[in-house]
């Protein structure tokens, strides 16, 4: 969420600078959008959602939402099973590994390219296991 999108909202709304000054008041709690914390900004937000308002999704969003290979993620969620039972590590290691790596918390929910990562990481761990 950001300013951005708030002065794109008030355009759009075709708020006078007195109006919106003072719904930024009667929602936040402020006079100027440079105020706001993060919270704030979402109340704000979801207020012009309310007045009517309909956030366009970014470039980026429509990017990331590609469908995922299936057959490649169980693939994928297969080796890495094979290479933590080789390294006798139970499921909890993968899922900390994705933690770590990725801010997911399970491995399962993990993308197709997330995945490879995890197998790639694994693969060096076993070389590191096999050095010692």
């Amino acid at each position: 969420m950001s300013l951005a999108k708030i002065h794109i909202a008030k355009a759009q709304l075709g708020l006078d600078d007195e109006t919106y000054r003072s719904l930024l008041a009667r929602v936040a709690g402020v006079r100027s959008s440079k105020e706001l914390n993060p919270r704030q900004i979402g109340r704000v937000l979801a207020e012009f959602e309310r007045l009517g308002w309909k956030p366009k999704p970014s470039s980026k969003a429509k990017s990331r939402a590609k469908p995922k290979p299936a057959d490649a993620g169980k693939a994928l969620i297969n080796k890495i099973e094979a290479q933590l039972a080789d390294a006798g590590r139970p499921w909890a290691y993968a899922d900390a590994m994705a933690l770590r790596m990725f801010k997911v918390e399970r491995v399962e929910w993990c993308d197709a390219d997330q995945l490879r990562r995890l197998v790639a990481a694994l693969a060096y761990d076993a070389k590191r296991r096999e050095a010692k």
